[in-house]
């Protein structure tokens, strides 16, 4: 079934029910949505795009992009979204790659880039696609027909294309109804994050239930603008990169606001310390639940609840907090040997997922989609260990690793001790070459305002919580973390920067 359905089954049911906002004014009911949506798929097609043909979108977040994401899905289409804040080198990439034949982007730079095939608009010309267009009925799709291509954030060489079909879009979004948080007629999204990552991938659950949509004025990120549209609008739910929970803890903390008006801060996309978790629990209270997934995987492999994030109570309530919860429902999830055989439990070895939310492999690259899905399973590349009760905890990635003296080191336990001192904003810790030991632990960290030289404090700290061979040799002080722009910290970055000794 088409995914578009969910778009048509609610308009039709209450089509006045208020849809989209743009800040706190409500702008679109869902039968308008509808109506807008079918013209602008009546437009594709009339622009000669059928079924299967992929249509790029590159723009900031905005009311026109989750028309045109829906428009794409309703004409069967296959939408490619694509990070607006990319440099127009890497739009090109992606959009040629997929083979787009249509892109859209605000940039003029993308825009007026000569292509070999197809098309490029403006999006401040969206809507004249759609001029005097008769709404088209929303195409039939096969669960198995490709929806999405989703290209991963590349931070080790050029990004792959995952291909997502409708099947994998409508159990990511039964995922998140049953086991992220509930969602009613009442609720609201607002679209913090990009909307070419998990934020739109989320759009469709809300659609499914005919709740808000909320567009901030700003087009991103702002944290007080978002903790007044909160207190405004009431019920109001998001998904967050933790580096924007850490903002908004920030602002709250510094404005004396308790996040009145939120309901669901969704987080993923990145490492989120125990440290950082309990600082916004304290600040902001129970409003947080945790996902892992993957582009592979969207947003659907684990899910920590607010139920366990709260029940400090409990005895390995910080282990749980560490970890990245348990299984969704409708995934399976195991811990493998660099074999493919099973890992005792308590065992580190290679996470591997089967699931109907897994993708169908990689646009037009057959040798990854062969490394990557083996015998039914995706291989994730992460490392980490599965307790008795489900509970699964990451390591790293299989590639950051350290290997010292022959003992394996895990990056995200040293970062998470370095984490605790009270001066440490931020840290990232690598293996360096090393012509004795292989490799050599190496920290980069962040410090507060008016802290100069940590490294006595933190090496103290590290032998008290850690094993001496784990700690690091050298800590570089930084001003910022390398990072994508999903707020992935670039770690190949700092390797190609040296041991950094100081």
């Amino acid at each position: 079934m088409n995914i578009a359905l969910l778009l048509e089954r609610i308009a039709a049911q209450d089509p006045r029910r208020p849809a989209v906002y743009l800040g706190v004014r409500a702008v679109m009911d869902y039968g308008q949505l509808r109506d807008r949506v079918a013209r602008l798929a009546a437009g594709f097609r009339s622009r000669g795009l059928r079924a299967g043909d992929r249509v790029a979108i590159c723009m900031p977040n905005s009311v026109d992009y989750l028309v045109a994401m829906q428009a794409a899905l309703w004409a069967r289409l296959v939408m490619v979204p694509i990070n607006a804040k990319l440099h127009p080198r890497e739009v090109d990439f992606i959009a040629t790659h997929a083979g787009a034949r249509l892109l859209i982007a605000e940039d003029p730079e993308i825009v007026a880039q000569p292509v070999h095939d197809g098309a490029r608009i403006a999006a401040a010309d969206v809507d004249k696609l759609a001029a005097g267009m008769e709404p088209l009925a929303v195409c039939a799709a096969g669960p198995d027909d490709l929806a999405w291509l989703f290209y991963t954030s590349g931070t080790t060489g050029r990004p792959k294309g995952v291909m997502l079909t409708h099947r994998n879009l409508m159990a990511m979004t039964l995922c998140y109804l049953g086991d992220v948080t509930h969602v009613e007629a009442a609720d609201a999204v607002v679209y913090a994050a990009p909307m070419s990552h998990g934020a739109g991938l989320y759009s469709f659950a809300y659609i499914s239930a005919g709740a808000r949509h909320v567009l901030p004025e700003s087009g991103g990120f702002d944290a007080g603008e978002l903790l007044d549209l909160a207190a405004e609008l009431k019920r109001v739910s998001l998904f967050a990169a933790p580096t924007m929970v850490g903002r908004l803890v920030d602002h709250a903390v510094r404005e004396g606001l308790t996040g009145d008006g939120l309901k669901t801060i969704v987080y993923g996309g990145g490492p989120m310390y125990v440290a950082d978790i309990r600082r916004a629990r304290a600040a902001l209270g129970s409003r947080f639940v945790q996902i892992y997934g993957q582009g592979e995987s969207p947003m659907t492999i684990t899910v920590l609840s607010r139920e366990v994030i709260e029940d400090d109570a409990h005895p390995q309530w910080l282990e749980r907090l560490a970890s990245v919860g348990v299984r969704q429902s409708a995934v399976e999830v195991r811990v493998v040997s660099e074999s493919g055989g099973p890992v005792p439990t308590g065992g580190i070895g290679e996470i591997v997922v089967r699931s109907d939310t897994v993708m169908q492999g990689y646009w037009n690259d057959p040798q990854a989609t062969t490394a990557t899905l083996r015998g039914g399973w995706l291989y994730t590349g992460d490392l980490g260990v599965l307790d008795e009760a489900g509970f699964l905890t990451l390591k790293d990635r299989s590639k950051d690793l350290i290997i010292s003296g022959g003992s394996n080191i895990y990056p995200r336990e040293v970062e998470e001790v370095l984490l605790e001192h009270p001066a440490v904003r931020e840290a990232a810790v690598i293996g360096v070459p090393d012509a004795e030991w292989g490799e050599c632990v190496v920290a980069y960290v962040v410090a507060q305002a008016g802290y100069v030289d940590l490294a006595a404090e933190l090496d103290a700290l590290c032998l008290q919580r850690i094993a001496r061979f784990k700690r690091p040799k050298h800590y570089v002080a930084v001003e910022s973390l390398p990072k994508n722009n999903y707020g992935k910290v670039l770690k190949t970055k700092l390797r190609r920067t040296g041991s950094g000794k100081t």
